[in-house]
């Protein structure tokens, strides 16, 4: 029993130090100096469209930020007054 565990573990470790041999150090992914003739690729520019899905519903729907909803800007201004005179 304690041979095959021995022989278990050998295995494991050999397995362990191949794989670490066989995987690009952090010197290969990222240089610690990079040289002048090395060059780093900005992300493109991300352009933004105006499009309002919103407009399906109406003229005077408009989309909350940062969500999918949909809502109607409006309104409507009511003012009364009145008198009664009793003598």
């Amino acid at each position: 029993m304690s041979k095959l565990f021995f022989l278990g573990a050998v295995l494991c470790l050999s397995w362990a130090t191949a794989a670490l041999a066989q995987s690009p150090g952090p010197s290969l992914l990222r240089p610690d100096n990079p040289t002048a003739n090395t060059t780093i690729a900005k992300p493109a520019p991300r352009t933004r469209t105006r499009a309002n899905p919103c407009a399906a519903y109406g003229p005077s729907f408009a989309r909350v930020p940062g969500t999918d909803t949909c809502v109607k800007v409006g309104g409507a201004v009511s003012v009364e007054a009145g008198s009664s005179l009793r003598r």
